[in-house]
């Protein structure tokens, strides 16, 4: 009976508050600048929700059209008061450029990420990944979505009108505390958001759309479907479109995972369907699903929304749009995953909590919390790898990795459904399950710069659910990719007992130097101030050996080697 109250009092609001969902605007330029600010909504009545935001927004910013093959220049500036960095989830780019923990944006500084767009036509996103300090700054809206573009995508006959039949589709589930305020651990979570738009309907002509659905929840899985177990089409994937079309009645996402689906709407005018999420069909131990006993000692998860099908968006059908879509293609991509025997190495990676009863963590890989100094594993650059993921927690995580996209061999040994067979970033692994994917490390090695890979859920994230890697050259020699690196000058070199460095642009004015060895541990730091040269540093109590040299400035980083006789 409170399940059925519940489920009456969600609906009958939302009936009775409806707002026009939001569609973010595109920027489509090889420039692009991004304002990260502090600002607030009237999300409730009373207090004002204080928000963080990009650009124009109070919530959320602008979606990026980027295009394969073209090279682009990101300027973010951070206009919080704290730090931040700025993850491009699922792009293919160097560390330096890929927006982890370790390329921190200060307050009033700003971040000059530049690179070549390698990706595959897909939905993407970005959102801060700022050490303990992701799930605030994220559930507070600084987030966005990227929608990459390619020439095989552009041969298919498919929706690509932004805002007219291809629709950004962000979903949160947030929990406010007692002041209206956005709570970065959610697990009493009780609102549904979409695209930032609380209680929202879209307006959708009568033909075939588009929906590029992205759960940015911090930690609630959806079960995307709609009314009346409708069918639809998934196209693609994190990373890219399947093979063909798989007709479905439902997608699971966990947070960060995304899936575009085609919704065929024709000979519907003047009807109005739901997008909707089924939690009544998630099974115990996946969050969103029916709520699980808490042991004593844990924090309540006792979300309304827990177990039960409700509404997150009202979908209007009205006249076509000029030119419609009015079919499916046959095929999409081709996809050629690696095959096992191609792979160089399996690295086996054991997800545990600090007790077997434990629904809130820590949560641990192989044991360990994460740590800024320690490098858990070094990849040979172009190393074909099988990863293996066992969940022994009771809660299920999604598992997700920079730098590359991966293809699912297997769960508990059996094949992935279909529409995990393409390139994913994200996947979810529940209690008890053994995943493994393959990928290749291709294309950027950096001995100093790390990937991250972690669960998604945002507040294991933070309390150290996250693991790094560095992707290191080959034994051919392949040269390291970082930012102008040949501006860095150090000299002499090789050294007995010190050394000088200068950077040849001197209009860059270096903030930090660092010093690290082979394994990535830093031996050297020194902070300074206003000079593009530095004379003297002393190393005369390092052993003989090689050794790397990185320099800070306000917009880059600089990095180099050292050989100490």
């Amino acid at each position: 009976m409170k399940k059925y109250l519940i489920l009456f009092l969600l609906y009958s609001f939302i009936a009775k508050a409806q707002q026009p969902l939001f569609i973010p605007d595109t920027i489509a330029s090889a420039t692009i600048t991004l304002n990260m600010h502090e600002d607030s909504m009237q999300f409730l009545s009373g207090i004002k929700t204080n928000t963080f935001a990009f650009n124009s927004y109070s919530y959320l910013g602008p979606t990026l059209i980027l295009n394969n093959g073209n090279n682009v220049s990101i300027v973010v500036n951070n206009q919080l008061q704290d730090t931040t960095t700025v993850h491009w989830h699922g792009l293919h780019v160097a560390a330096i450029n890929d927006g982890g923990p370790h390329t921190p944006i200060l307050p009033s500084t700003t971040w000059n990420p530049q690179f070549t767009v390698m990706n595959s036509a897909a939905t993407y996103w970005y959102h801060p990944h700022t050490h303990m300090k992701t799930a605030e700054q994220a559930i507070k809206g600084a987030v966005g979505m990227i929608i990459v573009r390619d020439n095989q995508e552009a041969l298919l006959t498919l929706p690509r009108r932004y805002g007219i039949d291809d629709f950004p589709i962000i979903v949160q589930s947030v929990q406010f505390d007692s002041v209206n305020q956005l709570m970065p651990q959610g697990m009493q979570d009780s609102t549904i958001m979409v695209n930032g738009t609380m209680n929202p309907y879209l307006n959708l002509p009568s033909q075939v759309v588009r929906l590029r659905l992205l759960n940015a929840s911090g930690e609630r899985v959806m079960n995307f479907g709609f009314t009346a177990n409708k069918s639809f089409y998934i196209i693609a994937s994190d990373g890219g479109l399947l093979n063909t079309p798989i007709s479905s009645t439902r997608v699971r996402l966990a947070p960060g995972e995304r899936a575009e689906v085609l919704l065929d709407l024709t000979g519907m005018i003047g009807q109005t369907i739901h997008l909707m999420s089924y939690g009544s069909e998630l099974p115990m131990g996946v969050q969103g699903g029916p709520t699980m006993p808490m042991p004593p000692g844990n924090p309540p998860m006792d979300s309304p929304l827990n177990g039960i099908d409700y509404n997150l968006l009202q979908l209007n059908i009205g006249s076509q749009t000029i030119n419609p879509i009015l079919t499916t293609p046959t095929t999409l991509a081709s996809i050629n995953p690696f095959l096992e025997s191609q792979s160089n190495i399996t690295r086996n990676i054991i997800m545990s909590a600090q007790s077997m009863m434990s629904m809130d963590g820590p949560f641990y890989f192989n044991g360990l919390s994460f740590d800024m100094m320690r490098i858990d594993y070094q990849i040979p650059l172009d190393n074909i790898e099988i990863w293996e993921i066992t969940n022994q927690t009771m809660v299920a995580h999604p598992f997700h990795i920079h730098d590359i996209q991966f293809y699912i061999l297997d769960r508990d040994g059996n094949l992935p459904p279909l529409h995990e067979r393409g390139k994913k970033d994200v996947v979810l692994i529940e209690s008890n399950e053994t995943i493994r994917f393959i990928t290749k490390f291709e294309d950027f090695a950096d001995t100093l710069t790390p990937f991250m890979y972690h669960c998604h859920i945002l507040m294991h994230e933070d309390d150290g659910m996250m693991g790094q890697f560095v992707v290191v050259p080959s034994q051919t020699g392949i040269s390291l990719i970082n930012k102008k690196d040949n501006d860095l000058k150090i000299y002499p070199n090789p050294t007995n007992t010190n050394f000088s460095l200068r950077l040849n642009n001197r209009t860059e004015k270096i903030e930090l130097l660092e010093i690290f060895n082979l394994q990535g541990e830093k031996l050297i730091q020194k902070v300074v101030r206003n000079t593009n040269e530095l004379n003297n540093i002393d190393v005369s109590t390092l052993s003989s050996g090689t050794y790397f040299v990185k320099v800070f400035t306000t917009n880059n980083q600089f990095t180099s080697i050292i050989i100490k006789n």
